[in-house]
């Protein structure tokens, strides 16, 4: 028996087989859970369909660009369809442009900041507002967080502002949704080497820091963030929701 036998529940952000986006995804499923997923334009629609294809021929694949309310709206009109109500949902989408990842934070520019604000974090509030008339029965709502939000990440830039906003739409969401019984919480994984890590300049570099420095003294595995993933999902989270959950090995703790 999975701990998340009957579970039902949609996936945003897988890109690839490496996307801790797919490795949640993953885990959900071994535990029981029926999924479905979106994915962000046709560039990415094979990929997607190809890997929620191994969860069986009818699993539910729809586009969504999570900047569009109606296409967001088409997606849960489609899973209402489909399952009849919702129990999970995980948010594994954050954008911003290149060269706002590169040079100067002060160099920002507006379009990119409200770029990178409203897919990264004002997604989380339109999905969570979508999703939670189909969790009469309370639900689970996980996003994808970053340590960029709480300290400053050379290269990061932008993104780790709209991770700090993403954390604090986290607690906001909690509480509003709480007398719903739908609980709304962040993992903040270490560096996982993803098609949107590989963006960031020194990339490689944060890798070996984090082996180097982190108490446990090596880099986190996809199958952890899966279990986390799980965690969350499960009864045995069941009084946790507005948390930033670090799985780092470790490195959070550490002052130098």
């Amino acid at each position: 028996m999975g701990l998340l036998d009957g579970k039902l529940g949609i996936v945003f952000g897988v890109a690839n087989k490496r996307s801790i986006a797919w490795a949640i995804a993953q885990a959900w499923h071994r535990e029981g859970a029926t999924l479905a997923f979106t994915y962000q334009g046709e560039r990415l629609k094979d990929n997607v369909e190809e890997l929620a294809g191994t969860f069986g021929a009818d699993t539910l694949i729809l586009p969504c660009d999570v900047s569009s309310d109606d296409q967001i709206r088409s997606v849960f009109t489609a899973v209402k369809e489909k399952f009849g109500r919702l129990d999970l949902l995980l948010h594994a989408v954050a954008f911003a442009p290149k060269e706002a990842l590169e040079g100067d934070f002060l160099n920002t520019s507006r379009e990119a900041f409200r770029v990178s604000h409203d897919v990264s974090a004002y997604s989380l509030i339109a999905l969570a507002r979508e999703a939670a008339p189909l969790m009469d029965l309370g639900g689970s709502i996980v996003a994808m967080s970053y340590y960029g939000a709480e300290k400053v990440i050379p290269h990061y830039n932008v993104m780790g502002v709209a991770k700090a906003s993403l954390e604090s739409s986290t607690r906001y969401l909690a509480y509003s949704l709480g007398p719903k019984k739908i609980r709304v919480n962040c993992i903040s994984a270490g560096p996982m080497n993803t098609l949107a890590a590989r963006g960031i300049a020194g990339f490689t570099d944060m890798l070996k820091h984090y082996e180097a420095h982190s108490p446990l003294k090596r880099n986190v595995e996809p199958s952890e963030l899966g279990h986390t993933g799980v965690f969350l999902a499960s009864d045995g989270a069941a009084a946790i929701t507005g948390q930033v959950l670090y799985v780092d090995s470790g490195y959070q703790i550490m002052g130098m």
